[in-house]
């Protein structure tokens, strides 16, 4: 079952001053549909999973055409081929073969999963009013003033979520392992739950209450 809340939050500048009030009104799960986000997370894990893992069976195993040894009489054990799996350079017996690992989820749930993981993030989240103003040129030292500025620990995992990606934030970043950087609607549960804080600029937020909102 699905509640709305509504939640008043100050939006930050770039010098950590509050420059004004934005409210934030988001549709999510109650305590009860918070299996919702997990279903989320399988999905997008599933995704990424390559499927292409192949095993041969003795049916596919190069040889093996001809009977080894007569049936009776040697003293030996039966053998029908060479390429059984008992025997080495044989096939292999319920071994992995190509598959499809995606699974489906409704596009409302997702929706619904998304807002109420960002809204339980919401505590660790700081809105600016524009995170590009400051980075005018690419130099990753700007970013780390930055998260001083917004008193976010060097070593805690940070998202940056802006409404389009700029080169200079890019290059700015990519050197930082513990921060990540996406557009407002390439949000993902996966990043949202990777990421102690989140740095959400004005822009970003109304793109996202745009796409995912109820």
């Amino acid at each position: 079952m699905a509640i709305e809340k509504q939640l008043e939050y100050p939006v930050y500048t770039m010098k950590g001053t509050v420059d004004e009030t934005k409210k934030i009104n988001l549709k999510i799960c109650d305590i009860n549909g918070m299996y919702v986000v997990h279903r989320a997370l399988i999905k997008q894990l599933s995704q990424k999973r390559q499927g292409n893992a192949s095993c041969k069976t003795r049916s596919e195993v190069r040889g093996g055409g001809r009977k080894p040894w007569k049936q009776k009489g040697t003293g030996r054990a039966r053998v029908g081929s060479t390429r059984s799996p008992l025997w080495r350079g044989g096939g292999v017996i319920f071994g992995p073969k190509p598959r499809i690992y995606t699974k489906k989820i409704n596009k409302k749930e997702k929706q619904l999963a998304l807002r109420t993981l960002f809204y339980n993030k919401l505590k660790n989240t700081i809105l600016v009013s524009d995170f590009h103003s400051k980075i005018e040129k690419p130099k990753t030292q700007l970013i780390i003033e930055s998260l001083k500025i917004f008193r976010i620990n060097s070593l805690a995992k940070v998202l940056i979520i802006v409404q389009e990606k700029n080169v200079n934030l890019y290059l700015s970043t990519r050197n930082l392992k513990n921060v990540e950087i996406i557009a407002a609607s390439q949000i993902n549960i996966l990043s949202l739950l990777k990421a102690d804080k989140l740095i959400i600029t004005l822009d970003a937020l109304n793109k996202i209450q745009e796409v995912y909102s109820a």
